[in-house]
């Protein structure tokens, strides 16, 4: 859960994310949305790789990028069921 957070911590890949809800866009449409540099928009791929919050798929020579809303979910309802624990009743 910890690396979903940290991988969500940046508004960069927050945006990336976001986006990535309405469906899958190659690394050069995402790659567009932001003035960075290839290995700065790079490292944020590779981090919400880590986090399992995106996954690829090769189409032609164009890497796509999926959301994996699975992890995403998962992090919420644990993130919810820690908050719930930790009420005063």
């Amino acid at each position: 859960m910890n690396s979903v957070f940290e991988a969500l911590s940046h508004p960069v890949r927050r945006k990336i994310v976001k986006t990535l809800k309405q469906g899958p866009k190659s690394a050069g449409e995402l790659a567009g949305m932001f003035d960075l540099t290839k290995p700065t928009i790079s490292s944020h791929f590779a981090k919400l790789k880590k986090a399992e919050l995106v996954r690829t798929t090769r189409q032609g020579n164009s890497i796509l990028y999926h959301l994996n809303a699975s992890v995403l979910e998962t992090a919420l309802s644990d993130l919810l069921d820690f908050s719930e624990g930790n009420k005063d009743d």
